[in-house]
C-alpha cells in the first residue's frame, strides 16, 4: 500500500480496536454489527471505503463493508443481467 494512498489509515476508528473484529476468522453476524458501529462513527469512512473497492480488498470489514457487500457493490446483478449469487 502506497503511503499517499492510505494516509487515511491513521484517523481510522477501528486503529484502537482488535484486529480481529474487522478481521475474524470465522464471521458471526454480531461480530459483524459490531465492526460496522465502529465504522459508523469513523471520520475516515469514505476513504477506506473507496481504497477498499479500489484495491479490491477480498477479507475483511472495510468503510463498513463485509467482502460480500463490497463484491455487490463493485459487481452489481443488473451487470450482465445474471442474478447476485
Amino acid at each position: 500500500m502506497p503511503l499517499e494512498e492510505t494516509g487515511w489509515l491513521r484517523g481510522g476508528a477501528c486503529r484502537s480496536s482488535d484486529p480481529e473484529l474487522f478481521f475474524p476468522l470465522a464471521p458471526s453476524p454480531a461480530q459483524e454489527a459490531r465492526a460496522k458501529e465502529i465504522c459508523a462513527g469513523c471520520r475516515v469512512l469514505q476513504e477506506c471505503r473507496s481504497y477498499a473497492l479500489r484495491a479490491g480488498e477480498a477479507e475483511g470489514i472495510w468503510g463498513g463493508l463485509t467482502p460480500q457487500e463490497r463484491r455487490r457493490s463493485r459487481f452489481p446483478a443488473a451487470m450482465g443481467g445474471r442474478g447476485a449469487t
